[in-house]
């Protein structure tokens, strides 16, 4: 199929900005203005939603705000002290394939920045810098009401995947970081959350720190050919 100019340029624009996509465990402490903030949000909120019901609430934070969120996070973080998850994310029995690539990550992070298999207590350490929002200046904690299906997570996943594009295409880096659905109650509290309100995840963004040996972390995608099955082409 051919293009214009200008639509081939659109096109790689965004085949950039998704395919650049990652997951930034350090940030360099430059802000990110409120205006941008809005901004991306504004274009997160065009996803698509079942009969336009929008499920997505955010809390965006920054400053004082956000570390004092990160720190009765870490105080129960270092004590061994989970609220526990109010909803299934992962499966409680792995199997294959999903196994080996949750391991794969583990390990090729861990390798990056020299943590042994069995030095837990810097596994927890980079565990808890999650609630540090890998010192990236913005934190974004996600919720959504209660009363609303199961299906309302698709609607609210396509929402985090156009707020992720749109940081890219401005330069900017992102974690979507389930780990703190796991402190949903220490969540509430500190930030005044109604209890009608599900803690869905929580992100990082701004600035990749390019010197970060984590930001080196590349993961594999399976194939085309392995998770499609074409039929009538």
């Amino acid at each position: 199929m051919n293009a214009p100019d200008a639509d081939r340029a659109a096109i790689a624009s965004v085949d950039r900005a998704i395919a650049s996509r990652r997951s930034i465990r350090r940030f360099l402490p430059t802000p990110v203005p409120r205006s941008v903030v809005e901004e991306l949000l504004a274009l997160a909120a065009r996803a698509p939603s079942g009969t336009n019901v929008q499920p997505w609430k955010v809390y965006a934070l920054a400053g004082e705000a956000k570390a004092a969120l990160s720190s009765a996070i870490l105080a129960r973080h270092r004590d061994g002290r989970q609220d526990g998850r109010e909803f299934d994310y992962y499966p409680t029995a792995w199997a294959e394939p999903w196994l080996s690539r949750r391991r794969r990550i583990g390990l090729d992070l861990y390798g990056l920045l020299g943590i042994g298999k069995d030095d837990k207590a810097r596994m927890k350490e980079q565990t808890g810098r999650n609630y540090l929002f890998f010192d990236a200046p913005v934190g974004l904690i996600f919720t959504m009401d209660r009363s609303l299906g199961r299906g309302m997570f698709l609607d609210y996943g396509m929402f985090l995947g156009n707020l992720m594009t749109a940081a890219r295409a401005r330069g900017l880096d992102t974690c979507a970081q389930a780990a703190f659905a796991d402190y949903h109650a220490t969540i509430r509290e500190t930030l005044g959350i109604p209890p009608n309100e599900l803690v869905v995840c929580g992100m990082a963004l701004g600035h990749a720190d390019p010197d970060a040996p984590e930001n080196r972390l590349r993961t594999e995608r399976a194939p085309v050919g392995e998770f499609t099955d074409f039929r009538g082409f």
